[in-house]
C-alpha cells in the first residue's frame, strides 16, 4: 500500500511508502499509476547510470588511446581531425588542471577547503 497526494489535475504528485501529511489516498502496489510512477524512476536512475559511465568511458577510452600512442600502436594523426581536436583540448585541460592538483592537495591538507 502506498500513500499519495495529487496536484489539482489529479495526477501523482508524491508517492510514499509511509504516511505523510499531505497524502490524500493510498494505493495498492500492483496500481497502474503506481507501477507507472516507478518505472518513470527506474527508467531516471538508468538514465543518470548510464550518463555516469559514458563520462567515465571517455577517461578510459583517453588513457588508452594515449596508451597505443605512447607505444607505437596508432599516431594520432590516425585518427580523423575533429578527434584529434577534441583528444589534444580535453590533454591540454588535463595538464592544466594536472598543475593545479598540488595547489589543492596542499590547501586541502592545511584545512583551507
Amino acid at each position: 500500500m502506498f500513500y499519495v497526494q495529487r496536484d489539482a489535475e489529479g495526477g501523482l504528485l508524491r508517492v510514499e511508502a509511509a504516511a505523510f501529511d499531505e497524502s490524500t489516498e493510498t494505493l495498492p502496489a500492483d496500481h497502474a499509476e503506481i507501477q507507472e510512477w516507478f518505472a518513470d524512476d527506474v527508467v531516471e536512475n538508468s538514465l543518470r547510470q548510464l550518463k555516469q559511465s559514458d563520462l567515465d568511458m571517455i577517461r578510459v577510452l583517453e588513457d588508452l588511446i594515449e596508451v597505443l600512442t605512447t607505444k607505437g600502436v596508432i599516431s594520432i594523426t590516425d585518427l580523423p581531425a575533429g578527434a584529434q581536436s577534441k583528444l589534444l583540448n580535453r590533454s591540454t585541460a588535463r595538464k592544466a588542471l594536472g598543475s593545479l592538483t598540488n595547489l589543492i592537495e596542499e590547501e586541502d591538507e592545511q584545512g583551507l577547503i
